[in-house]
């Protein structure tokens, strides 16, 4: 997930938010934690981008009918986590093309050796069979998604900064060579947010992705799933409850899920714990209760599939009425003739 904080150019008393997910499956409940509760949550003066990044999920293949599915899921679990279609804009990425067309004059103003340093690359083709051109070339892609939305500032996690010294690296160079077209992002340390780890593998951020689906909870798990998979999750041989993510990771865990469910400190939580069990059975009943509302408002907006799409078609002019005037400064630039 892609997550910038943008100030405008010339209105620095407004925030922009942009975050872009890929529809590659269902969102995860530290997804939901760590970024959408957020954003639902976030002032409404913000001037608040969320996108589908669907022509990234598209580097590996997929097949066609799921693809689409998951993308108005996705957009779906956006507007059920609480995002407002009328204060934030809620599009897909292939549906302003101004992603694409500046993606290639990044590709352009990238180098060879640039890319193949970037070490996601290297994890993601690992093993595969066939490795597409576009898995190599998507940091560029990704760097055009921040500098057409003039971002300033750029909130991100350790699996993203790379991505953003490139992005940053592109706009100098691109700068220096036609004039001054785009803002130069600067990196910036997110707000505190729940870090969700893998309810198996305690280290590891949870995820989607990986083989075992028992340490992932998803949004739209039914609660006979979620209990279990509260039920089963590692801890460690001790019996102390105590909030020691270095040494206990495990229980940790759990302490800051039902923590960031609750609204209250896993520290103070561990206190009120003498045992595992009780800890895992108030954790999944927290989870359930915090996700049934969405599970809800996720089932009727799937039930109007118009309706949803009708939403994102407005978001993504919404979101070319920024684009387009970037996009335009730079075909200027590299000296493209005007359409």
């Amino acid at each position: 997930m892609l997550t910038i904080w943008v100030h405008p150019l010339g209105l620095a008393a407004v925030t922009r938010v942009l975050s872009g997910i890929q529809p590659s499956g269902e969102l995860n409940l530290g997804t939901y934690l760590g970024a959408l509760r957020r954003f639902s949550q976030g002032s409404g003066d913000d001037d608040s981008y969320f996108c589908i990044v669907d022509l990234h999920a598209v580097t590996v293949p997929q097949e066609p009918a799921q693809l689409r599915a998951r993308t108005l899921s996705t957009a779906a679990l956006y507007l059920a986590s609480g995002l407002d279609p009328e204060t934030a804009t809620i599009f897909v990425q292939s549906h302003v093309p101004e992603h694409t067309e500046l993606g290639w004059l990044m590709e352009c103003t990238a180098s060879f050796g640039e890319l193949s340093r970037m070490t996601q690359f290297k994890e993601k083709s690992d093993g595969r069979e066939f490795v597409s051109a576009a898995l190599f070339t998507y940091p560029a892609l990704m760097a055009a998604d921040i500098l057409l939305y003039n971002a300033d500032r750029v909130p991100v996690g350790d699996d993203q900064k790379q991505h953003l010294e490139l992005a940053r690296d592109l706009a100098i160079r691109f700068n220096s060579r036609y004039g001054a077209v785009f803002t130069v992002p600067e990196p910036d340390i997110p707000r505190t947010a729940a870090r969700v780890m893998d309810l198996q593998e305690p280290t590891r951020k949870m995820s989607k992705s990986v083989e075992s689906p028992q340490g992932t909870v998803l949004m739209l798990d039914p609660p006979a799933d979620i209990e279990r998979k509260f039920k089963r999750a590692v801890t460690d041989a001790e019996s102390e409850v105590r909030f020691d993510p270095s040494a206990k990771p495990g229980v940790s865990n759990l302490l800051s899920i039902l923590g960031a469910a609750t609204g209250h400190d896993p520290a103070s939580l561990a206190g009120t714990y003498s045992q595992y069990g009780p800890l895992k059975a108030d954790t999944a009943a927290a989870v359930i209760a915090l996700l049934g509302p969405i599970q809800e408002r996720y089932a009727a907006l799937m039930a109007d599939p118009g309706h949803l799409t009708d939403i994102l078609a407005k978001g993504a002019s919404r979101a070319r009425e920024v684009a387009a005037p970037t996009l335009e400064r730079a075909r200027t630039a590299v000296g493209l003739l005007p359409r």
